[in-house]
Formats: structure tokens, C-alpha cells, sequence
């Protein structure tokens, strides 16, 4: 059973499982069907905050469990409350849960020098921040204790994603290039000398990373990274390839000045995870290089923008990043 299946997870998670021959129950709110999947995928209406629902749709039993949408302690006692009924389960956490030596984390990025400084890379022994229920980081880290704590009664891995990238996100980092180059921006401004790095994670690599979980049980947490981590100019040139955008790129020693220079990646030191204990414990390769990942996510963002205004295709980002696209402040820095 994949929960959260209609997501920009969840859909080539339920794909790699059907692929490799289980019987898969696809639950979201609405049941969707994806036109990729194998006819023989089921679908299931969940409402994932409901536990009476998802414990009548698990049943007697399943083999697997996967929740790709799991946020809290609550989803977590949702899920050991039916151990006895599941065999095995694999739950999407976030890099976000990471803490460095000085207490510094996602949660403190907007303090002065409040942006934690990480081990390059990430290994998932790094401290995580306190389990707790103000903020993303916190809650995810909550999700992660309950559910470690019960290790014991059903084999659970925790995979922790970076920057997710792929088609159906609420939240599509790449549409800060693709945007620009529909709109004909022939030139941009990036912060930090354009080498900003924030760890990208493919949903296919999450997907595979989440089949091999499936065929080796065990509880454990794994970071769930693509291979590569390139940086945000290295990002802005792949998606110009997949466009045949030819754009001149000025980069900014420091910080963002206002909103020039600042994307979904700029950050002022990296955050690169270390992807060999995936490796070792679950004999992961790589299944798709970033650029590689490219052309589809494109050809979606593409559609969804076109003849819309952005925040209204993708309100999660707007908020996040509410001036992702001031082309004012940017002329007007341009002809300072």
C-alpha cells in the first residue's frame, strides 16, 4: 500500500513497486489513477489524517507500507498502531531534520549567520534537531522518533530527501529558470558566486531507493539524494540545454541584494548528503542524473504556466517565494 499516491512521490514510487511485481493498493484523497501505472495498480480513496480509514484500508494485513505524505508523531502512531498488520514499511522524512555542532538548522537559516554549517557530505549519524511540533524540521524529526522507537515491532526505513525534484510538485525549484526563459529573460542574477549547493533528490531516485527498502526490510534511516549535487548555475545551465536558452549569467560575490540573486537554491554554505550507506546497506546505483530528469519536468512546468499566472498553478511556492519572479528590482539592478 503506497499512501499518498497521487503526489509527485508517490506516483513513480507506486510505478517502480508495480514494476517489480507487487500488488499495489495506490491511496490518496481522490483516488487518482496515474496513466503510467499497471492496469492491474488499485486505487483507494484515503483521508491520510483519518487512522479508523487507514486502518480499515490495511485490513488483515499488507506486506508493505509505504507513506510518502507521513509529517508528524501522530502519522507515526498511526502507523505502529497497526505493526501487527504490516510487514515492513518505508516512510519519506527531509534532510531538513538535520542539526549542525552549534544548534543551527533549517529552523535558525533566517537568523544572523543562521545558516547551519553541515559536514560536506551529510551523514545520517549527523544530530538532528529536537523532536517537536513548531516547525516542519521538528515535526518530521517526531515522525522519525516514534517511528524508530517501534523498530523493534516492524521493520521501518526512514528515507530523508533533499530539494525533490520531478513532475506534480507543489513546490518546483526548476520553475525559477523555466519561467525566466519562457518570459525571454536573457539574463539573471545569482547570489553567492552562483555556487550555492542545496542537494537535489529525483522522485525516481526516491522511488528506487524505495523498491530496494521494499525487497530488503530493516529499520534504519537513509539519506535519498540523487548522485549528483550540482550547483545552482550548474542547475540554470541544464535546464537552458533542455530549452535551447542561451542566457548570460552575472553572479554576486555575497548574499542576495533584496530579491536579485536569490532562488530556491541560494544558500550561503551546501548541504550535500552522503549517499553510501544507501549503497551499502541497499546496493542503490544511481538511476537518472539530474540533467537526464530534466526534459519531463520541463515539458510539465511548461504546461502548467502556460496561459496562467504562476502563484495561481503553484500557490505553495508563491508563498514560500513570494518574489521569485520581480523582474522590476531586477531591471532596476541591472541599470544601476
Amino acid at each position: 500500500m503506497v499512501i499518498g499516491a497521487a503526489g509527485q512521490i508517490g506516483r513513480p514510487v507506486v510505478d517502480a513497486l508495480a514494476r517489480d511485481g507487487w500488488a499495489v493498493t495506490a491511496a490518496s484523497r481522490g483516488g487518482v489513477r496515474d496513466a503510467d501505472w499497471d492496469e492491474g495498480v488499485r486505487t483507494a480513496r484515503l483521508d491520510r489524517a483519518d487512522g479508523d480509514a487507514l486502518a480499515a484500508l490495511v485490513g488483515d494485513g499488507c506486506e508493505l507500507l509505504v507513506d510518502v505524505v507521513a509529517y508528524d508523531a501522530g502519522h507515526a502512531r498511526q502507523l505502529t498502531s497497526l505493526a501487527d498488520r504490516i510487514g515492513s514499511a518505508v516512510v519519506i522524512s527531509s534532510v531538513a531534520v538535520y542539526e549542525d555542532g552549534s544548534g543551527r538548522g533549517f529552523d535558525t537559516q533566517d537568523e544572523p549567520d543562521g545558516f547551519p554549517a553541515y559536514p560536506v557530505p551529510v551523514p545520517e549519524t549527523q544530530p538532528t534537531v529536537a523532536p517537536g511540533e513548531a516547525t516542519y524540521s521538528t515535526r518530521k524529526a517526531a515522525l522519525e522518533a516514534e517511528l524508530l522507537a517501534a523498530g523493534d515491532t516492524f521493520p521501518v526505513t526512514v528515507l530523508r530527501p533533499g530539494a525533490v525534484h520531478g513532475p506534480y510538485s507543489p513546490l518546483p525549484r526548476e520553475l525559477y529558470f523555466v519561467k525566466r526563459n519562457l518570459d525571454g529573460r536573457g539574463r539573471r542574477v545569482l547570489a553567492y558566486r552562483g555556487e550555492s549547493r542545496f542537494h537535489p533528490s529525483s522522485t525516481r531516485t526516491i522511488a528506487e531507493l524505495v523498491r530496494l527498502a521494499a525487497a530488503r526490510p530493516g529499520t534504519r534511516v537513509l539519506n535519498a539524494c540523487d548522485d549528483e549535487a550540482p550547483t545552482v548555475a550548474e542547475i540554470g545551465a541544464a535546464v537552458d540545454a533542455v530549452m535551447g536558452a542561451e542566457t548570460r549569467t552575472v553572479c554576486l560575490d555575497g548574499p542576495p541584494e533584496g530579491s536579485v540573486g536569490s532562488t530556491p537554491w541560494s544558500v550561503p554554505r551546501p548541504v550535500v548528503c552522503d549517499m553510501s550507506a544507501a549503497r551499502r546497506e541497499l546496493g542503490y546505483r544511481p538511476v537518472v542524473s539530474y540533467a537526464d530528469s530534466l526534459p519531463r519536468t520541463v515539458e510539465w512546468l511548461a504546461g502548467m504556466v502556460r496561459g496562467r499566472d504562476w502563484r495561481e498553478a503553484f500557490p505553495l511556492l508563491a508563498q514560500a517565494y513570494p518574489d521569485l519572479f520581480d523582474y522590476a528590482a531586477e531591471d532596476a539592478w541591472w541599470a544601476a
